[in-house]
């Protein structure tokens, strides 16, 4: 029997943890690059490793392709990866079994700390998440055109090996900033990569899911926790107004809400295994530890 296969337009942060996942299980792992030296990297885990230097995908990608991962971000002329392979996508509807868009939670916008579920008012306001609603709209036009088994993820702050708090303070660069009422949510990467996992098994079920842990969460409460976990010292709080944030690392701070993971919990089963930040940075501190 030949082994199924995953193509990820765009080979990122959690395509690649997904791709580690599904490979466990036997999967075979094709994804895309732009870069010359990444392109060698993935190559030496034994991925096909694809160049995809801008321009229509060859079509060839897709020849025995069953599901496909998309995590490319919008830009101004739209979804890269719709621009480049949806014709070739829409010519092979139906060899896939399942398609996954990485969308993110910021398409709600402000709802003034409420609980939003994936009924909720689409209130963005930014350049950035407007484009990741246009590009939510592209696929799902080409889904229903051409009977494709697309989900869409709106996706949290995400954080893992290598990429959380925990670095933050090592790195030196942790900052304990406060706004009062302030929550963002965010999801363990392991945890993200499990949910699209258990999504494969129900394709048809629901064509669009929230992906967060259980606890919203105000950002310095996070830093602090990291200190904890490392033993220092916490940075000092500083208000909002005070900090010396970038326009773009300010603009997060604009959009304000506690993101619902009911739909996933109810619909597929799903338990996490890192159900707020404390798990999660308990097991990567952990995962260090061992690591040393």
């Amino acid at each position: 029997m030949p082994e199924n296969k995953l193509l990820c337009l765009g080979f990122g942060y959690t395509a690649r943890f997904f791709a580690d996942r599904l490979r466990e299980q036997g999967w075979r792992i094709a994804g895309t690059t732009r870069s010359q030296d990444r392109l060698q990297a993935l190559r030496d885990q034994s991925l096909e490793a694809l160049h995809w230097q801008g321009g229509a995908v060859d079509p060839s990608w897709l020849g025995d392709v069953d599901a496909l991962l998309i995590s490319t971000p919008p830009s101004e002329e739209g979804c890269p990866s719709f621009i480049a392979a949806s014709e070739a996508i829409a010519k092979r509807a139906k060899q896939f079994r399942w398609i996954g868009y990485l969308s993110t939670n910021g398409v709600y916008g402000d709802h003034d700390g409420a609980w939003v579920d994936e009924t909720s008012e689409l209130r963005a306001a930014s350049p950035r998440a407007l484009r990741r609603i246009d590009a939510e709209k592209s696929w799902e036009a080409l889904a229903a055109q051409h009977g494709l088994p697309l989900i869409v993820f709106r996706l949290p702050g995400i954080y893992g090996p290598g990429r959380s708090a925990i670095d933050t303070v090592r790195e030196g660069k942790a900052k304990r900033i406060y706004k009062e009422g302030q929550v963002f949510s965010r999801m363990h990467v392991e945890d993200i990569a499990a949910a699209l996992n258990a999504s494969m098994e129900k394709p048809l079920l629901h064509s669009l899911y929230n992906l967060a842990d259980d606890e919203p969460a105000p950002p310095q409460d996070v830093i602090e926790y990291a200190c904890k976990l490392l033993s220092v010292d916490p940075p000092p709080l500083i208000p909002l107004e005070e900090a010396d944030l970038s326009p773009m690392a300010k603009s997060f701070y604009a959009d304000n809400k506690r993101v619902s993971n009911q739909r996933l919990k109810d619909a597929l089963g799903f338990e996490l295994r890192h159900p707020t930040y404390r798990e999660g940075l308990d097991a990567i501190f952990a995962l260090e530890k061992g690591a040393a």
